[in-house]
């Protein structure tokens, strides 16, 4: 690929590194993700993706921006209360980096539009904060074969991995961790719970920079890997997952083959 010279500028500091280049970097440019959700997970993996170059990111949300948002998803603005989520988003994303095209999706994901949706995106960042579009991703995810970057916040805690089961074993899919939703009020959501709001910028720059590492092909990712991070203890640790032989979505019997199992939901494509 010829770089304008812009360009050159703009993505000097990543040409320069050997394990990227020109190769990777024109790699970027060249691909499309999804993120689920312009919220607090959202919000800097949609600024990271664009600073780095990613040509075309596509962002589903159907809120609009309220004030008790700001306090972590840094993609919106005070002037911008009321504004559709996806249009905030991608204002700053496209005030940040002109180059890259911003494909705002203005609804819900649900059963019906999910494989469609995310079929024509090459990666998957998941932003949500509920369980029921969590496992709709993680579905779809596995039978577009689409690879899943999937992050999660609640309180001072949070946690990253990696999902690409469509490639067979020895990678997991998310059910392989969560085989099923928990109990309907088991776990309460952020709204419930509260989140501290740095947390979920850690936790968006880990899950952009694990989308990057698969798009240009570098370094370990974390598929069979789960990221935790403790805010509170300052602390990290890795726990191994391994392939579930009878997981129902990509063991040796699978019996999920669409979405038909999913009931369409009232849970917004992200509330973090």
């Amino acid at each position: 690929m010829d770089f304008r010279e812009d360009q050159i500028r703009r993505y000097a500091r990543h040409i320069l590194l050997p394990e990227i280049g020109g190769t990777g970097q024109a790699k970027l440019l060249a691909a499309r993700v999804l993120i689920i959700g312009a919220g607090g997970l959202g919000s800097p993996v949609l600024l990271y993706l664009a600073a780095a170059g990613v040509g075309t990111i596509g962002i589903i949300d159907d809120d609009a921006v309220d004030l008790s948002n700001l306090q972590r998803q840094i993609a919106h603005t005070t002037d911008r209360l009321g504004v559709a989520k996806v249009e905030s988003a991608a204002l700053a994303a496209r005030a940040l980096n002109p180059d890259v095209t911003i494909e705002a999706h203005r609804a819900r994901l649900t059963p019906a539009n999910a494989l469609g949706l995310i079929g024509r995106y090459d990666l998957v960042c998941d932003g949500s904060d509920n369980f029921a579009t969590r496992f709709l991703v993680a579905d779809a995810c596995h039978l577009a074969g689409r690879t899943l970057v999937s992050a999660a916040v609640l309180r001072f805690e949070g946690q990253v991995s990696t999902f690409k089961s469509h490639l067979g074993p020895p990678h997991p899919c998310y059910r392989c961790l969560h085989p099923e939703p928990p109990p309907e009020g088991l776990i309460p959501t952020c709204a419930e719970a509260g989140v501290f709001g740095a947390v979920t910028g850690v936790l968006g720059a880990l899950q952009a920079t694990e989308a990057l590492k698969e798009i240009a092909g570098v370094g370990e990712g974390l598929s069979g890997r789960l990221l935790l991070w403790d805010a509170l203890a300052a602390a990290f640790r890795t726990v191994r997952l391994k392939r579930d032989p009878g997981c129902a979505l990509c063991g040796e019997r699978a019996t999920i083959r669409d979405l038909s199992h999913h009931q369409a939901t009232d849970a917004p494509a992200c509330a973090l």
